[in-house]
């Protein structure tokens, strides 16, 4: 009985880790992906690097980023930080 007390801390020790680190990063993920895969030529964007832009062509891994007239930059898509909605716009 004494071994099965000895077994019960380690085991809540792991469930705690995989519910306050592990369970909350898989859900970014997934959100990060469906963003990913949701976008669409014209969506306006912020690139994890800071840089905003419109999306000017889509391909499996890449976007085109119009920055200013005659700018088009290409990023992979996974480089993306937010899409940003005029809505929801930093004033």
């Amino acid at each position: 009985m004494e071994g099965l007390g000895g077994l019960l801390l380690p085991l809540l020790f792991l469930v705690v880790l995989y519910l306050l680190l592990i369970r909350p990063q898989q859900k970014r993920q997934k959100e990060h992906q469906k963003k990913v895969a949701d976008l669409q030529v014209g969506d306006d964007v912020v690139t994890i690097g800071g840089l905003h832009g419109r999306i000017t062509a889509l391909t499996d891994d890449t976007m085109d980023l119009l920055v200013t007239d005659d700018v088009i930059l290409r990023y992979q898509r996974s480089a993306l930080a937010r899409v940003v909605n005029d809505d929801t716009a930093d004033t």
